[in-house]
């Protein structure tokens, strides 16, 4: 116990917990890195002249990196616009101008603010996640509630996804892996009832974060939503001001089927950031920068591994050197 407490208060003294491990980010984002950075490279290197074709050629480079059509076009013509004001137009200036445009777009998204709730003045301060099935909801959860935990805070998961037996189960281990506390009910438990216990647990031991865990898929789609709703109206009775936030899941390979469910959900529930998962999985991690410019929701982390600590905050600059940079 000793041990623990003076873990804690490590933890505590190391303020804000950034997970962001620039190895980890790079290996993760290989593959899209590799269809982006290096592409571009064989196709600028050793040209005399940047002429239309190599314009061409860096458009779809873009487009099968799954940025889209519309949004590579306007990168390449707000590449073309800046690069008139370069004295040199070779290799290295083509990544720093692309670097600059593709990072533009981030920013114009959505501010580029660390994550990190307000303990302050929300205690306990209340995350709902949401998402289909098999997109990675529920581990994330864990990781989550393991990047919380790292930071000192102490966390109650809310097993609400009482329609898959597996997902209590998986959703366990994580809470056990993460060393956070968890309520959970059987199999075909009212939801709602988990979750009022949940947070209810939390006002009385004064718990800093309670992320709830809900279902991604039910008999219909309605009912999915209809299930969300009730579940914000609960958190609502017992603290007018939750939930604080509510993150959508979306699985990064499935390109514009995120944009879709981001929309679909947006329509129940309101939505305040998307986590993109399996980042390591896909060449097609340009769906970031589309996602943003549509749907313009923060991205509070992005997952680019397995591991528990593989749930890495989202910084725009980072990203973006991360797939464009030399280094």
């Amino acid at each position: 116990m000793q041990l623990e407490q003076q873990n804690l208060l490590k933890r505590e003294k190391m303020g804000l917990f950034k997970n962001i491990n620039i190895d980890k980010l790079k290996s993760g984002l290989a593959k899209t890195r590799s269809a982006i950075f290096n592409r571009i490279s064989e196709a600028v290197t050793g040209k005399v002249k940047l002429d239309e074709d190599v314009f061409h050629e860096l458009e779809e480079i873009l487009i099968t990196s799954d940025m889209g059509v519309e949004l590579s076009s306007e990168i390449i013509e707000d590449v073309k616009r800046k690069l008139v004001y370069e004295s040199v137009r070779n290799e290295e200036t083509i990544y720093k101008v692309m670097e600059n445009s593709l990072t533009s777009i981030l920013e114009n998204s959505f501010t580029n603010v660390e994550y990190e709730p307000d303990y302050t003045n929300f205690k306990p301060y209340i995350i709902v996640v949401v998402g289909v099935n098999g997109a990675g909801k529920t581990t994330t959860v864990g990781k989550m509630a393991h990047n919380f935990y790292q930071a000192g805070r102490t966390v109650i998961i809310g097993a609400a996804d009482t329609f898959r037996a597996a997902a209590n189960e998986q959703l366990e281990i994580w809470a056990q892996r993460a060393k956070v506390s968890i309520v959970q009910k059987g199999s075909g438990a009212d939801p709602s009832s988990v979750v009022y216990e949940t947070v209810k647990k939390a006002i009385d031991e004064k718990v800093d974060v309670v992320i709830i865990d809900t279902a991604g898929r039910l008999h219909t789609k309605n009912n999915l939503m209809d299930e969300l709703s009730k579940i914000q109206r609960v958190i609502k009775k017992l603290l007018d001001y939750a939930p604080n936030d509510i993150f959508l899941v979306v699985d990064g390979s499935t390109g514009q089927n995120a944009i879709q469910q981001a929309k679909a959900f947006s329509k129940s529930v309101n939505l305040t950031g998307l986590i993109i998962t399996k980042l390591d999985g896909t060449a097609k991690g340009g769906i970031v920068f589309q996602i943003a410019r549509e749907l313009k929701l923060k991205i509070p982390y992005i997952g680019v591994g397995e591991g528990i600590d593989d749930l890495q905050n989202f910084d725009n600059s980072l990203f973006v050197k991360t797939l464009i940079g030399s280094n």
